[in-house]
């Protein structure tokens, strides 16, 4: 029987780094939102062009529908980042 010590938290168990980390993955919310809001500017005026005036429908589905689809695509991937730059990745495999 050997007497280890209790190893310093790692990853997201250390409250500091998971401070930061979560900060890192709001910033890149905050960027994915803006980039969301362009996408979906850019679609209603190139459809507002090409077919004129557009419903309310219209324009609320295209909000969910694009905004939507970047918003996700950024959320799973800032969870992936997060998830990877935490260290988490590599404790699915460590045995102890």
């Amino acid at each position: 029987m050997t007497d280890r010590l209790p190893e310093p938290p790692a990853g997201l168990d250390d409250p500091h780094y998971a401070a930061f980390a979560w900060a890192r993955f709001r910033g890149i919310m905050a960027w994915m939102v803006l980039a969301a809001a362009i996408c979906v500017a850019a679609i209603i005026a190139a459809m507002a062009h090409v077919q004129g005036p557009l419903h309310l429908v219209t324009m609320l589905a295209v909000m969910g529908g694009v905004g939507g689809s970047v918003m996700m695509a950024g959320l799973l991937m800032g969870l992936a980042f997060l998830s990877s730059g935490s260290g988490h990745d590599e404790n699915v495999t460590r045995l102890d």
